[in-house]
């Protein structure tokens, strides 16, 4: 290489170092008195036409400013590039002038030099709008924005599900809220490429920019969405160095409103093109550590933008360059806005309401720009908004939505995909649209198969909102404004061993409880067509049936005739960490069992799963039918909802996550006398709050921590027959930092609170 630089530059005294690239050869060349930067690259026809372009764009912007930008040297024959035979192949060189300074990357971030960034990178486009590059206007490629799409074929190579999943819903995200937005966005060419190790500084202030190798005729606003996205690299506050950025690139080139709307997403973009592309290139050339020297950061700082309300950032960012604030309505316009048309009995949670308009996995955003941390909502079961549960419901959609008087594949793939989860035994399955619906149709299907009329229930049990299942919750019919219970109802103890007649200091309550409801079979005058509860019980309080309970009960219920049935609808899908179905922990199994709420991640579904023996009685009898029940849009969705949980591994971490979030409770509880009780399995727990001294409820203090938790953007609720016991049951994407989050709040409630 000396003698080339030699004959074609006149260098003497060379001293070369390669330096690390992306995907090309450079290397630094000091001379007595000057440094310069030789890049080389494997020859392509499109990649010379590329660099000449690249050439062409600097020799342009040396006109106005020499000591900014890198110029380019020309070869003995007054070329900037040749085609070498170099290192035994055939590639495309070029010279460079060397820009002294100091790397973003590697001096402290400070307000005065995040404000001469914004600066630098407008004046640069300002120049760059009054230059046109033919060849880089038809380029399409990975790193340029407004090809997003482009790095879908990548994603595969991100091992993790999870973080594949983060990708899916950015880059579905984009969809939504960029592409409309596109035609209305400005265009022209910019540098494309502002990260930390390209831009130089000195004495606390840019100075200099390099590497324009990406250059890219695309948004105005991709550039200081790419800036932003590197200059804000592992900052606790992301918002607040971006909006320095912002207002003084503003104060030189006006960011039009447009701009600002999509910003967000922009960013979000980068994050997700710099992820695709180091996950590729660690697949490709694993030893090629600079290709993805930065993947750790971008992953920290795309979950860390998960966790910002995109109407936070947006109004951020509009604050930063003067744009007016737009105003939602009010709490209370839209509170009564609900209410000229929905009555009040449909309660709202917490003492101040929550007016929702996003959510993304753990996180719900409202409409004001606050992120609340859903520890609340088991219903999204794989999280808010899942891109493969969203994508299958649109795919499917758009396709066809039907009826079960059609044949269609859905319904065939996913009762045999979902059966697959229960014992044999349980082998037939009737779709209905929600968990409600199950209660009442299993209820149907008892009676019709015993020819029995009884059913006995458990106390403080919730079953569902439609009038058979009302029959069944004594959670609803024994309430103050309840109906009662009906004469064919038999209401059994529930078997908690916290404040029951039989406590775990007891040997064997779970056997006791059991005996306690046989007494109530043997003396009932007719048989029961039907046994019915939750294996952990959510109304009561999250109450686990104690330990050998369903064993001793199930066969007394079958000896005089009846069946016995599991409703899952909380506790089942793997929620309970150990056990995909709650009955699974008992060593039982029921003859039916009852699904809905998470089955669809919130799309209304629900189901009963029975045996061959009991849908052949039920066959007998009048027609099943229902419009909804297992239409090929709800069957596409809660097929993905299966393949979630196992793609993600979300049973484990319910397991994981669950254990370190009871661990961190039980901590609590010996740190508070007002915490009596913490109960439950994986992501299904309860915190049985307690006046000090006693096992009396203290529903005040529930209710205050509950309140307090939510304004602390925290969601918990409180249930029980007294309203006394904290429960959680969060997305099973919960983390055990988002558990840390719960616990530290929780702690710093009650420590306020008895202080």
């Amino acid at each position: 290489m000396n003698k080339l630089l030699q004959s074609e530059f006149g260098f003497q005294q060379i001293e070369i170092e390669k330096l690390n690239g992306y995907d090309n050869a450079n290397y630094l060349v000091k001379t007595d008195d000057h440094r310069f930067i030789f890049k080389t690259y494997k020859y392509d026809d499109e990649l010379l036409d590329l660099v000449e372009a690249e050439i062409e764009t600097l020799l342009f912007l040396q006109k106005s400013d020499k000591k900014k930008y890198p110029k380019p040297i020309q070869f003995s024959d007054g070329s900037y590039s040749k085609i070498l035979i170099f290192d035994g192949e055939k590639r495309i060189c070029r010279m460079l002038t060397f820009l002294n300074g100091e790397f973003l990357g590697d001096i402290k971030s400070t307000k005065k030099l995040f404000q001469s960034f914004g600066i630098f990178l407008a004046k640069t486009d300002l120049k760059l709008q009054k230059y046109k590059n033919y060849a880089i206007m038809a380029r399409q490629w990975e790193w340029d924005i407004q090809y997003l799409d482009l790095n879908k074929k990548y994603i595969n190579d991100i091992p993790n599900a999870k973080d594949r999943s983060i990708i899916r819903f950015f880059l579905q995200q984009f969809e939504e809220n960029v592409r409309s937005l596109a035609p209305k966005l400005r265009k022209q060419l910019i540098h494309n490429d502002a990260n930390e190790w390209n831009v130089l500084s000195n004495k606390g202030e840019v100075s200099g920019m390099i590497d324009f190798g990406d250059l890219a005729h695309t948004f105005l606003i991709n550039e200081l969405a790419i800036a932003i996205t590197y200059a804000c690299f592992n900052k606790k506050n992301p918002l607040k160095w971006a909006s320095i950025i912002l207002k003084s690139y503003h104060s030189k080139l006006p960011i039009e409103e447009n701009e600002i709307k999509v910003l967000y997403y922009l960013i979000s973009a980068r994050l997700v093109t710099s992820i695709c592309n180091a996950a590729h290139s660690s697949i490709i050339d694993p030893k090629n550590t600079y290709a993805f020297s930065s993947e750790k950061s971008a992953w920290e700082m795309l979950y860390h933008w998960l966790s910002i309300n995109p109407i936070n950032a947006e109004n951020t960012f509009r604050k930063a360059i003067g744009l007016t604030i737009n105003k939602p309505l009010t709490i209370d316009e839209v509170t009564e806005k609900r209410h000229q048309h929905i009555s009040p009995i449909l309660s709202l949670s917490y003492k101040k309401h929550i007016y929702m308009v996003r959510s993304a996995f753990q996180y719900m955003y409202d409409a004001y720009g606050n992120t609340f941390l859903d520890a609340y909502n088991n219903i999204p079961h794989v999280g808010h908004s899942h891109p493969k549960v969203v994508a299958a419901g649109q795919r499917q959609m758009a396709k066809l939505n039907t009826n079960t008087r059609y044949l269609y594949d859905q319904l065939a793939e996913y009762s045999a995909k979902l059966l697959s989860k229960f014992p044999a035994s349980l082998n037939k399955v009737y779709f209905v649209n929600s968990g409600s619906a199950a209660s009442d149709l299993a209820i149907r299907i008892a009676k019709i198969h015993t020819g029995f009329e009884k059913l006995m229930v458990m106390e403080h049990g919730y079953h569902g909102h439609t009038q058979t299942a009302i029959d069944i919750s004594d959670y609803k019919f024994n309430n103050p404004k309840g109906q009662g219970q009906k004469d064919y109802i038999l209401k059994t103890q529930i078997p908690d061993t916290y404040r029951g007649i039989y406590t775990a200091n007891d040997d064997n309550p779970g056997i006791k409880y059991a005996q306690e409801a046989m007494k109530q079979i043997d003396n009932s005058e007719i048989p029961i067509a039907a046994f019915i509860s939750e294996p952990i019980v959510g109304c009561a309080g999250q109450v686990p049936l104690a330990d050998g309970y369903l064993k001793e009960l199930y066969p007394a219920i079958r000896k005089q005739g009846g069946v016995c049935i599991s409703d899952e609808v909380q506790t089942g899908f793997g929620r309970l960490g150990d056990y995909f179905w709650g009955f699974e922990a008992h060593n039982v199994i029921p003859d039916m069992v009852i699904i809905g709420k998470p089955m669809a991640n919130g799309h209304p579904m629900g189901a009963v799963i029975c045996t061959s023996k009991i849908a052949e009685s039920f066959s007998k009898g009048v027609e099943f039918f229902s419009s909804f029940g297992g239409n090929p849009v709800s069957c596409a969705i809660a097929t993905y909802v299966l393949d979630v949980i196992e793609e993600e591994k979300l049973q484990k971490n319910a397991k994981v996550v669950g254990d370190y979030y009871k661990l961190r409770l039980l901590e609590l509880q010996n740190k508070y006398a007002c915490i009596g009780d913490v109960r439950g399995s994986g992501l299904f727990l309860g915190i049985e709050i307690i006046k000090e001294n006693s096992i009396e409820p203290n529903a005040k203090l529930a209710s205050h921590i509950k309140n307090e938790l939510r304004n602390k953007n925290i969601l918990i609720s409180t249930d029980g027959p007294f309203d006394s016991v904290i429960k959680t049951k969060p997305p099973l994407c919960f983390t055990k930092e988002n558990v840390k989050q719960v616990i530290d709040s929780m702690d710093e409630v009650l420590k306020t609170y008895y202080n």
